[in-house]
Protein backbone atom coordinates (compact mmCIF):
# COMPACT_ATOMS: atom_id res chain seq x y z
CA UNK A 1 0.00 0.00 0.00
CA UNK A 2 2.73 2.70 1.28
CA UNK A 3 4.32 1.69 -2.86
CA UNK A 4 0.94 2.77 -4.20
CA UNK A 5 0.77 5.69 -2.25
CA UNK A 6 4.20 6.81 -3.30
CA UNK A 7 3.78 5.99 -6.74
CA UNK A 8 0.49 8.12 -6.69
CA UNK A 9 2.46 11.12 -5.12
CA UNK A 10 4.98 10.80 -7.63
CA UNK A 11 2.64 10.50 -10.84
CA UNK A 12 0.96 14.01 -9.63
CA UNK A 13 3.77 15.55 -8.56
CA UNK A 14 5.02 14.68 -12.05
CA UNK A 15 1.21 16.07 -13.45
CA UNK A 16 1.56 19.50 -11.77
CA UNK A 17 5.18 20.22 -12.95
CA UNK A 18 5.24 22.56 -16.03
CA UNK A 19 5.37 21.14 -19.46
CA UNK A 20 8.75 22.97 -19.55
CA UNK A 21 10.05 20.90 -16.58
CA UNK A 22 8.01 17.64 -17.28
CA UNK A 23 9.92 16.96 -20.86
CA UNK A 24 13.63 16.90 -21.66
CA UNK A 25 14.75 19.97 -24.05
CA UNK A 26 15.82 16.92 -26.93
CA UNK A 27 18.16 18.26 -29.52
CA UNK A 28 18.50 15.53 -32.70
CA UNK A 29 21.07 15.11 -34.50
CA UNK A 30 24.50 17.50 -34.33
CA UNK A 31 23.44 20.23 -32.33
CA UNK A 32 26.44 22.93 -34.22
CA UNK A 33 23.99 21.94 -37.34
CA UNK A 34 21.44 23.74 -35.77
CA UNK A 35 19.54 26.19 -38.45
CA UNK A 36 17.25 29.02 -36.91
CA UNK A 37 14.40 27.43 -36.50
CA UNK A 38 15.83 24.70 -33.95
CA UNK A 39 17.89 27.31 -32.58
CA UNK A 40 14.61 29.01 -31.60
CA UNK A 41 12.93 25.68 -30.52
CA UNK A 42 15.30 24.79 -27.84
CA UNK A 43 15.47 28.32 -27.11
CA UNK A 44 11.74 28.06 -26.31
CA UNK A 45 11.99 24.77 -24.66
CA UNK A 46 14.76 26.67 -22.21
CA UNK A 47 13.49 29.68 -21.51
CA UNK A 48 11.31 29.24 -18.47
CA UNK A 49 13.60 26.70 -17.16
CA UNK A 50 16.48 29.49 -17.07
CA UNK A 51 14.40 32.23 -15.61
CA UNK A 52 13.21 29.73 -12.74
CA UNK A 53 16.57 28.30 -12.15
CA UNK A 54 18.37 32.13 -12.50
CA UNK A 55 16.28 33.51 -9.87
CA UNK A 56 15.56 31.36 -7.44
CA UNK A 57 18.16 32.63 -4.84
CA UNK A 58 16.57 35.81 -5.27
CA UNK A 59 19.51 37.98 -7.18
CA UNK A 60 18.02 41.38 -8.56
CA UNK A 61 19.75 41.44 -12.10
CA UNK A 62 18.46 37.55 -12.67
CA UNK A 63 15.51 39.02 -11.76
CA UNK A 64 15.32 41.80 -14.37
CA UNK A 65 17.29 41.33 -17.26
CA UNK A 66 14.81 39.94 -19.32
CA UNK A 67 13.05 43.13 -19.44
CA UNK A 68 16.15 44.75 -20.61
CA UNK A 69 17.17 45.22 -24.54
CA UNK A 70 17.75 41.99 -26.45
CA UNK A 71 20.95 42.21 -28.39
CA UNK A 72 20.23 39.17 -31.15
CA UNK A 73 17.64 37.98 -32.84
CA UNK A 74 18.97 34.30 -31.39
CA UNK A 75 21.18 32.50 -29.10
CA UNK A 76 24.00 31.18 -30.98
CA UNK A 77 27.32 29.82 -30.09
CA UNK A 78 30.47 32.88 -29.71
CA UNK A 79 33.02 32.77 -27.59
CA UNK A 80 34.79 30.66 -24.81
CA UNK A 81 32.37 30.25 -22.99
CA UNK A 82 31.95 26.56 -22.82
CA UNK A 83 30.96 26.21 -26.19
CA UNK A 84 27.41 27.30 -25.12
CA UNK A 85 24.84 28.81 -26.96
CA UNK A 86 24.70 32.58 -25.63
CA UNK A 87 21.95 35.29 -25.66
CA UNK A 88 23.11 38.53 -24.44
CA UNK A 89 20.85 41.06 -22.91
CA UNK A 90 21.77 45.25 -21.84
CA UNK A 91 20.64 47.26 -19.35
CA UNK A 92 19.14 51.06 -20.47
CA UNK A 93 22.54 52.75 -19.92
CA UNK A 94 24.44 50.46 -22.01
CA UNK A 95 21.90 49.68 -24.72
CA UNK A 96 23.08 52.59 -26.94
CA UNK A 97 26.41 52.20 -27.08
CA UNK A 98 26.43 48.44 -27.01
CA UNK A 99 23.84 48.21 -29.91
CA UNK A 100 26.94 49.94 -32.09
CA UNK A 101 29.08 46.86 -31.91
CA UNK A 102 31.72 49.13 -32.11
CA UNK A 103 34.98 48.41 -32.52
CA UNK A 104 37.57 51.18 -31.69
CA UNK A 105 38.20 54.17 -28.71
CA UNK A 106 35.10 54.33 -27.10
CA UNK A 107 34.29 52.61 -23.51
CA UNK A 108 30.79 51.81 -22.12
CA UNK A 109 28.84 54.31 -19.49
CA UNK A 110 29.82 53.41 -15.71
CA UNK A 111 26.36 51.25 -15.32
CA UNK A 112 26.14 49.47 -18.08
CA UNK A 113 25.44 45.34 -17.51
CA UNK A 114 25.14 42.65 -19.86
CA UNK A 115 23.73 39.63 -18.88
CA UNK A 116 24.51 36.71 -21.05
CA UNK A 117 22.29 33.49 -20.43
CA UNK A 118 23.77 30.40 -21.62
CA UNK A 119 22.55 26.78 -22.62
CA UNK A 120 24.45 23.84 -23.16
CA UNK A 121 23.98 20.59 -25.21
CA UNK A 122 24.90 17.36 -23.61
CA UNK A 123 23.84 14.10 -24.88
CA UNK A 124 21.15 15.26 -27.56
CA UNK A 125 19.67 17.59 -24.17
CA UNK A 126 19.47 21.16 -23.55
CA UNK A 127 20.96 22.16 -20.13
CA UNK A 128 20.61 25.55 -18.52
CA UNK A 129 24.18 27.04 -18.24
CA UNK A 130 25.44 29.98 -15.83
CA UNK A 131 23.89 33.40 -16.59
CA UNK A 132 27.14 35.75 -17.23
CA UNK A 133 27.34 39.38 -15.67
CA UNK A 134 29.58 42.24 -17.04
CA UNK A 135 29.19 45.80 -14.91
CA UNK A 136 31.01 48.78 -15.78
CA UNK A 137 32.47 50.34 -12.72
CA UNK A 138 34.79 53.20 -12.04
CA UNK A 139 37.11 50.98 -9.82
CA UNK A 140 38.67 48.21 -11.10
CA UNK A 141 41.39 49.50 -13.70
CA UNK A 142 43.18 46.06 -13.73
CA UNK A 143 40.14 44.88 -15.69
CA UNK A 144 39.57 47.50 -17.60
CA UNK A 145 36.62 48.54 -14.94
CA UNK A 146 34.87 45.51 -15.41
CA UNK A 147 33.18 43.33 -12.87
CA UNK A 148 32.51 39.69 -13.51
CA UNK A 149 29.88 37.86 -12.01
CA UNK A 150 26.88 36.10 -12.44
CA UNK A 151 24.35 33.19 -11.11
CA UNK A 152 24.35 29.56 -11.41
CA UNK A 153 21.54 27.55 -13.29
CA UNK A 154 20.35 27.30 -9.51
CA UNK A 155 20.37 30.88 -8.63
CA UNK A 156 23.45 30.47 -6.24
CA UNK A 157 26.04 33.01 -7.46
CA UNK A 158 29.07 32.26 -9.93
CA UNK A 159 31.90 32.26 -7.95
CA UNK A 160 34.44 32.89 -10.93
CA UNK A 161 37.92 34.57 -10.53
CA UNK A 162 38.06 38.27 -12.03
CA UNK A 163 41.18 37.77 -13.78
CA UNK A 164 39.83 34.60 -15.33
CA UNK A 165 36.90 36.20 -16.89
CA UNK A 166 39.30 39.02 -18.40
CA UNK A 167 41.98 37.42 -19.08
CA UNK A 168 39.68 36.20 -22.10
CA UNK A 169 37.48 39.57 -22.45
CA UNK A 170 40.96 41.31 -22.39
CA UNK A 171 41.06 40.21 -26.25
CA UNK A 172 38.73 41.99 -27.37
CA UNK A 173 39.91 45.14 -26.15
CA UNK A 174 39.36 47.13 -29.03
CA UNK A 175 35.67 46.39 -28.12
CA UNK A 176 35.96 47.74 -24.28
CA UNK A 177 36.57 43.70 -23.41
CA UNK A 178 33.24 42.75 -24.50
CA UNK A 179 31.99 39.83 -27.07
CA UNK A 180 29.21 40.55 -29.32
CA UNK A 181 27.10 38.01 -30.41
CA UNK A 182 27.55 36.62 -33.87
CA UNK A 183 27.35 39.24 -37.03
CA UNK A 184 24.23 37.02 -38.48
CA UNK A 185 22.12 37.03 -35.38
CA UNK A 186 22.97 41.16 -33.88
CA UNK A 187 20.45 43.38 -33.33
CA UNK A 188 21.39 46.66 -33.59
CA UNK A 189 19.78 50.53 -33.14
Amino acid sequence: MRALTLAAAAATALFTLPAAAQEACAVEGDHWDLDDAGVAALYDCMSERMIQGYTKEGDEIAAAYRSWTPTATRMAVAGPHGERFLNTFVNDIAAEQYLKFEDGDFEMPVGSILAKESVAVRKGTGRVGPLFFMTKVDDAPDYDNWFYSGVQPNGKPLKISQAFCHDCHVAFESQDSMGYPLEEVRLSN
